[in-house]
């Protein structure tokens, strides 16, 4: 974790190797302690703000060595994009692009400060800081022979005032465990499957358990055949690892109050089954386990942070191989509860497994809502690409509650609807339905085939199958999010739990 502190020393004689100030686009005006680092360089902020490849732009970055001006080596100017486009996210991209520009230097202390903002609310400036510089200089380091160069161990955040660090130090502190929530999904998903099979994603998820006091209960494979779930039973059939369920509880709030349930789907990997994937790109599978990493962080940092609500996370644990046992194309599965469901395609074995556990929370739970996060289908990929997770939802308030909340993390959503019309495409002439739709709306056929399972029950969806990790397909990848995992779930889910209010009925 980041050493982060607070400072209200002037930004001139800050004791750190860099000073980072953000800077709106095009902006003349420079406040009071940056117009006079200003003088000491001979006009070199103003310079650097007429210079083509930054103008204060975001994603850009302008380095200037004070030569013994200041007390800091450099002054890094960080450009926040234009005033009227500046939200949360602006700054947390600028705080990211600071962090990896010093953790590039091979720095390892520096300094913060706001230079040309007024009227933006400060604790939500502090919070989007934290976050980028946190999650930019995240690394996946484990299978590395050679230690890579030292990182970034401390950043000072600098105020105007003596009695804002008081106020912000619970800000920091708060973003930080959500942000250990968000690293512990990274490492999970990032995990190659041969080292986080479900008896292993399971031991991980106890060790949350034990240290922040959270019920665990988990289904092992008799307790999954005696209870029915013929989904997680039949994808699991074609690997030697046995699959597993794990139910994390955290009682935050009255006792009588029905929980929320988060669902996360964990195929450790996901080779396709009998209807194999192609060889490229196969090994990404590992992070089929993100919608699980996701939900356990999740539950982590709001057990951290003592949110007042009680909650429930869910992760059918598998692996979905070709073997003389796997399930078969043509094969009737009987899910927790009774329905049935043909198999048309074993690579659509992501919305099996959820079938049972869904239908699990929604008997056993009785919950006031189901959120669920699946790496679920390609077709979401080509809908949204790696900038949305795609969101479908029975509750139209349950909806907007997520939206709203994707808003403020930046971890962006996009509604999909679950029209009847859709349901036609998975009619089975054997079965209750069947696992695919065929190519033709695909992520929505899918989302339609668990609907099936939460009756009436508020629920949403999450397909992030394009989110969970980065592309390497040219797309623009924001500089907090690097290469691998990038826990996406964790801040949507704790800001959507932070301002949770009852659904109305």
């Amino acid at each position: 974790m980041l050493k982060v502190s607070i400072t209200s020393v002037k930004p001139k004689d800050v004791d750190a190797t860099v000073l980072v100030s953000f800077l709106l686009e095009d902006t003349t005006y420079l406040s009071q302690p940056l117009q006079e680092i200003n003088e000491l360089l001979g006009n070199g902020v103003m310079k650097a703000l007429n210079t083509e490849v930054f103008k204060g732009k975001l994603y850009t970055s302008f380095l200037i060595y004070t030569a013994g001006k200041i007390k800091p080596d450099y002054l890094l100017l960080v450009g926040l994009g234009p005033k009227q486009d500046l939200t949360s996210e602006s700054f947390r991209i600028a705080s990211a692009e600071a962090a990896q520009r010093v953790s590039s230097l091979g720095f390892q202390r520096y300094a913060l400060f706001d230079s040309s903002l007024s009227g933006f609310d400060e604790r939500k400036m502090v919070e989007s800081v934290v976050e980028g510089a946190e999650l930019a200089l995240y690394s996946f380091n484990r299978y590395k022979s050679r230690s890579e160069k030292k990182s970034v161990e401390e950043l000072i955040l600098i105020v105007d005032q003596d009695w804002k660090a008081a106020q912000l130090k619970p800000v920091v502190e708060e973003t930080q465990k959500v942000c250990e929530g968000v690293k512990w999904a990274r490492d999970i998903a990032n995990m190659p499957s041969s080292d986080m099979t479900p008896s292993l994603v399971l031991e991980e998820a106890k060790k949350v358990a034990e240290k922040f006091g959270l019920e665990c209960v988990v289904l092992g494979l008799e307790e999954i055949k005696n209870l029915g779930m013929g989904g997680i039973l039949n994808v699991s059939k074609g690997s030697k690892e046995e699959p597993k369920v794990v139910i994390l509880r955290y009682r935050g709030g009255k006792a009588d109050e029905k929980p929320i349930v988060l669902v996360g789907k964990g195929v450790t990997f996901d080779s396709g089954g009998i209807s194999l994937k192609p060889s490229e790109k196969m090994e990404e599978m590992k992070y089929d386990k993100s919608g699980a990493a996701a939900v356990i962080g999740a539950i982590q940092s709001a057990a951290d942070l003592h949110l007042p609500l009680n909650l429930v996370a869910i992760a059918p644990l598998v692996e979905n191989l070709p073997s003389g046992s796997a399930y078969k194309p043509g094969d009737v599965i009987k899910h927790y509860g009774g329905k049935t469901s043909e198999v048309v395609n074993t690579d659509a074995e992501g919305r099996l497994i959820l079938a049972d556990v869904l239908a699990y929370a929604v008997e056993r739970e009785k919950p006031q809502a189901i959120i669920d996060l699946a790496t679920l289908t390609g077709a979401c990929v080509v809908a949204l690409g790696s900038q949305a997770s795609g969101l479908f939802s029975n509750n139209e308030a349950l909806l907007n509650k997520v939206k709203e909340a994707a808003d403020v993390s930046g971890e962006r959503v996009w509604p999909l609807p679950l029209w009847k019309e859709y349901f036609d495409q998975i009619k089975s002439e054997v079965a209750d339905i069947k696992n695919s739709g065929g190519r033709s709306a695909g992520a929505i056929t899918a989302a339609a085939f668990l609907s099936n399972f939460v009756n009436t029950t508020p629920w949403a969806h999450l397909d992030i199958a394009g989110t969970a990790y980065t592309p390497e397909d040219g797309t623009k990848v924001k500089p907090y999010t690097p290469k691998g995992a990038t826990g996406v779930g964790v801040r949507l889910l704790i800001n959507l739990l932070k301002r949770w209010t009852p659904l109305p009925t």
